[in-house]
This record gives structure tokens, sequence and C-alpha cells, in this order.
């Protein structure tokens, strides 16, 4: 089967700031033009997940009104992007080395800014990718959901071992705001 990750569009936030698991809006031109792309490129009968944030349902409601012959998208809030704690809504600038330091030693089980770990997003979206594989008969999907979620999925898809060894092994790349990929599971 295949998987399309489509990852919102850009956020209406200054440039520079954290915002994972805040619940911030995307920008709403930047959503429409995100959306009048995949509706020429998303292939039919396709089955919808999104993200319970805000921003990745944005994406979903605008492409569905381009192609009503897809189908409502089903809220899954294991593709919510990760909950980087006190990080939230700081500029990454602001965020001291020590902290990043102490993320990259324990890369897996650091709860960064004291939200999530890395492992905890990989577990999530393992358990999301594993609903996915059952349902594969059912044919492809596509994810409405965030640049953590796509690299997690892409270090599953590509053999990724629980838990991650260690930053290296993070895929470095993700898709732009607005911009997808699609795996074959």
């Amino acid at each position: 089967m295949k998987l399309w990750l489509l990852r919102h569009a850009r956020v209406s936030l200054p440039p520079g700031l954290c915002y994972g698991a805040s619940d911030v809006p995307a920008d709403e031109v930047h959503t429409r033009m995100a959306a009048r792309h995949w509706a020429q490129t998303l292939p039919a009968g396709l089955r919808l997940r999104v993200s319970a944030l805000g921003r990745a349902g944005q994406l979903a409601r605008a492409l569905r009104a381009l192609r009503p012959d897809l189908p409502e998208a089903l809220v899954d809030a294991r593709l919510n992007e990760m909950d980087f704690g006190r990080w939230e809504q700081q500029h990454w600038d602001a965020i001291p080395r020590a902290a990043f330091d102490d993320w990259m030693a324990d890369f897996a089980h650091h709860r960064v800014g004291g939200g999530e770990s890395t492992q905890t997003v990989i577990d999530r979206v393992a358990a999301a990718l594993a609903d996915e594989r059952a349902r594969a008969s059912e044919g492809d999907a596509v994810w409405f959901t965030h640049a953590g979620v796509i690299r997690a999925a892409c270090y599953l898809a590509g053999g990724g071992v629980t838990p991650i060894p260690g930053v290296a092994h993070w895929p470095r790349e993700a898709p732009g705001p607005g911009e997808g990929l699609c795996l074959a599971l």
C-alpha cells in the first residue's frame, strides 16, 4: 500500500519559534495553495487521517473542498507533532545549548523541554503505521500531519529499530510546509 504524508502549510507565527504541540493556525493562502497542488496530485480512493492539531485539519478541509470524492478525515492524535514542553512558543535561539546537548546525549528517551521524548513520538507513529498496514486491503491512505511525524514514519519505514540508537539515525530531511511524500508500506 501507499501512504501519502502531507505536512500542514506554513504557520502564522514569526520565524524561529518552536511550536510543536502548540495548536497554532496555518497561513490560509499557503493552505489553499497546498490544497490545490494535492487536489491535482492525489489519486482517488484514499483513506484520510488527520492530526488533532488545527493546522493539519486546515489542509485536510481545504483539500476535501476541492476533492469531494475523498472521505472525511478521521482525527488521530497519534499524528500530532512532538510536544516540546517548556520549549513550546520559545525562540529556538533562546533555548540553552546545554538543553540541546542533553537531548542529543539521550536522543531516544530525553523528554525535550519536559514534554515528549523522540521515542514516544516513534512509538505512537509505529502504532498508527501498524493500523494502516492492517487496513491495507482497503486501499492507500493519506495523513495530514507534521515534520516530526513524517520523519518518524520514514525512520520506521526504512527499517528503523526501537529504541532509536541516536540522532545520527533520525532522518534529517522532511517535506517543507505544504509539501509531502509517499511511502510504500
